[in-house]
């Protein structure tokens, strides 16, 4: 017997819940005074920003632009609802859609004295919120059976494809997990999937009755185990909406708990989500959403704007107030951001805020085109240098792109200028062994330090901290050898972050301290590289940086050919996706398209039908700062010359080297330059390191790559020794 989530809907393959007897608890919250001086609360909002923070409790939707300051306008909102008596301050859950997004939103709260440990607001993703109240439901409904969160469902995956006959390729794997996912978030049930597929015109990665069969496979896999089953982040959003909706007392219970709603991003609500909000919510309408219908870009993920766009309808006495000043960009970037979603059609268009900027004047975007995307590439990279010279930090810098493969130019460009990177989605930091370790010291020591310790908080904690991990290897000086040096740069980069969150927050206690890196390594979010940033579009969203290198604007990439080839509905969220881009930059923006991929190539590309009025003089007589095509020469006859002066002993090593690189490449799909660059293998072939230590010391050769690399290269500069 199955439950079904939403009203009328489709319904979802879980087990009925067994009806529990006995009374409920009363966990309702304790109201005690928090003591904020808010007499400043309104100082410095606009009158826009305060007419959100002082709307009445009840609805009311912000519609908030990019760089308008919305955190800032919610997180006060809550403050003053609190500061005036009109709600507990625990009986306030705060929302979101990224771990970094909620740590923002606390940081804020915190600020303000109404987020913390104890009797104060909740601010959590949508998956952490209900983890939390599933853990604490789950007996009443399902009683000693046991459950834990599958943090790797692709070993899970491939069993259900194979017992339905499908292949098993990571691309396939990952394919088959994202319609999942998206089905989930649609509240489907796997039997009603395929003819929604069809219906909306799903790209499935097989035949949507195969996609089925491993979609019940995986369910069936996951629950194998009769004491415990296996649920996935999916799961936690549909089996906590469904126990608050079936189980006796459970909503009520939850409600007298939970009074207050505040959901941020709003337009990137999916079904299941939502559903959760209306279970939240019961009959009542004490919500505030924040969001922007014209920064829709997840829809293929389930996501809809159209909660959103619906409020006022679901909430006919609801307030709707409009942020529309810019205080991010510089008034070109703004004037720029309008112009390319004005150009918008649909209904999602007829809400665009049209942003004003706040800021002094800056430079205009610039509009580059290029013969081919290497020189793209270099052109970029080019500017950033000269940026760079003017002061502006590597950290402050982005390339953004359409899709992740468009990435190694750059990687290239970047890597043979010496200017660090690093691409978004590194996500390994929190899982290293010295930093769970550390972890684990930092927890001994809050026990045993007695709370009214000075060296317990302010500027003293960063002091306690680094005593703490120096004996696990954060001494003063960088220490040599490949383990050595990579278990130091970890312990360095938590001492680092530490620092930046006492800058956060000065008065911040080690207890206070390690909770928020629990919760961050729980949400695998490593600290920030300072070097230049290379991400998606996608990836870029809430983000933003002092100058924005929008790349590879062409028709084809942005609006990408599916979205060309899918109707108008996807190239109007390829036309959010590139505003989102556009707002991204604070001060310098520079947008860029090549008409060829490779060097030579037919140059049978165009530039975007979004720079179609955008663009000065129809985007034609792009004028780079430096012809990248003599860099690129100027590079390939240095090259020329440093072989030309190897002797002959030392060709030979290189040649062997860059066919060892060849084979590593071809393992590992990876251009050959990642692993490493020409300058690094001549580098290698001149000094012929007979140690991992002395290959250490070569430009280009960092601890990854030791650790990756160093025992192979170390053996062919042997093997070469010994001929």
């Amino acid at each position: 017997m199955c439950t079904e989530i939403a009203q009328g809907g489709l319904s979802t393959a879980w087990p009925s819940i067994p009806r529990p007897t006995g009374p409920v608890g009363d966990v309702s919250g304790r109201w005690d005074t928090i003591g904020v001086a808010h007499s400043d609360l309104l100082a410095d909002l606009d009158p826009q920003q305060r007419a959100a923070v002082l709307a009445p409790r009840g609805p009311v939707c912000v519609l908030a632009g990019a760089g308008t300051g919305k955190t800032r306008t919610i997180t006060r909102r809550i403050a003053h609802l609190i500061d005036s008596g009109q709600v507990n301050p625990s009986q306030v859950l705060a929302v979101t859609f990224t771990a970094r997004a909620a740590g923002e939103m606390r940081g804020r709260l915190r600020s303000l004295g109404v987020a913390g440990a104890g009797n104060a607001v909740q601010a959590q993703t949508f998956h952490a919120a209900a983890m939390r109240q599933l853990r604490y439901f789950w007996p009443q409904a399902f009683g000693d059976r046991r459950w834990q969160l599958l943090d790797r469902k692709m070993p899970v995956i491939a069993g259900a494809a194979r017992r339905a006959g499908v292949g098993t390729g990571n691309d396939m794997l990952r394919d088959l997990a994202s319609e999942i996912e998206w089905a989930k978030a649609s509240l489907l049930s796997p039997d009603a999937y395929p003819q929604a597929a069809i219906d909306r015109d799903r790209d499935a990665p097989v035949d949507p009755l195969k996609v089925r069969d491993v979609w019940k496979n995986y369910e069936s896999l996951k629950q194998a185990d009769a004491d415990e089953w296996y649920l996935d982040f999916d799961d936690m959003l549909i089996y906590t909406t469904t126990i608050l909706r079936d189980v006796p007392g459970v909503a009520e219970e939850f409600r007298s708990r939970y009074r207050c709603f505040v959901v941020d991003e709003y337009q990137d609500v999916t079904p299941v989500q939502q559903g959760l909000l209306d279970m939240w919510l019961g009959e009542r309408d004490d919500l505030t959403v924040v969001g922007d219908a014209n920064q829709t870009i997840y829809t293929f993920t389930g996501a809809t704007p159209t909660y959103l766009l619906d409020f006022s309808r679901r909430f006919p006495h609801a307030d709707v107030v409009r942020l529309e000043r810019d205080y991010r960009s510089t008034p070109e970037v703004v004037d720029l951001a309008n112009r390319v979603i004005g150009a918008a059609r649909g209904r999602i268009a007829g809400t665009r805020l049209k942003l004003i900027g706040q800021r002094p004047s800056g430079p205009e975007p610039t509009f580059s085109e290029y013969e081919d995307e290497p020189s793209e590439a270099i052109g970029a990279v080019a500017e950033i240098k000269s940026l760079i010279r003017r002061g502006v930090e590597p950290a402050e810098i982005a390339v953004l792109y359409r899709v992740n493969a468009q990435s190694e130019n750059f990687e290239q460009a970047l890597t043979e200028a010496g200017i660090p990177y690093q691409v978004r989605g590194g996500d390994a930091f929190f899982q290293r062994t010295e930093i769970r370790q550390a972890l684990r010291q930092l927890d001994a020591t809050a026990r045993q330090l007695d709370p009214t310790d000075p060296a317990n908080e302010g500027e003293q904690l960063l002091e306690l901290v680094e005593a703490v991990l120096e004996p696990l290897g954060l001494t003063a000086q960088e220490p040599s050898g490949a383990e050595a040096r990579a278990r130091w740069e970890s312990l360095r980069a938590l001492a680092v972050l530490t620092g930046d969150m006492l800058t956060e927050n000065p008065e911040l206690v080690l207890g206070q301290l390690i909770s928020e890196l629990k919760a961050r390594a729980e949400a695998r979010h490593p600290p920030t590289v300072q070097g230049v940033t290379l991400s998606s579009l996608h990836a870029a969203k809430g983000l933003e940086w002092d100058a924005v290198f929008l790349a590879g604007v062409t028709d084809g990439s942005l609006p990408i050919s599916q979205a060309i080839n899918a109707g108008p509905d996807e190239i109007e969220e390829e036309r959010r996706l590139f505003y989102v881009g556009v707002t991204r930059a604070r001060e310098h923006l520079a947008i860029s398209w090549a008409l060829a991929r490779t060097e030579g190539g037919k140059a049978s590309r165009r530039r975007s039908r979004f720079l179609h009025g955008v663009a000065p003089d129809d985007g034609r007589g792009a004028q780079p700062a430096a012809r990248p095509a003599s860099d690129r020469a100027a590079r390939k006859q240095a090259r020329e010359q440093a072989l030309a002066e190897l002797s002959p002993a030392d060709v030979e090593l290189f040649e062997a080297l860059k066919a060892w690189r060849l084979d590593q490449a071809r393992e590992q799909a990876k251009p050959p330059f990642v692993v490493f660059s020409d300058r690094t293998l001549i580098a290698m072939a001149t000094a012929r390191p007979g140690t991992i230590a002395e290959l250490g010391k070569i430009s280009g050769v960092g601890s990854s790559k030791l650790e990756a690399y160093g025992a192979d290269v170390v053996g062919i500069v042997s093997a070469a020794a010994n001929n």
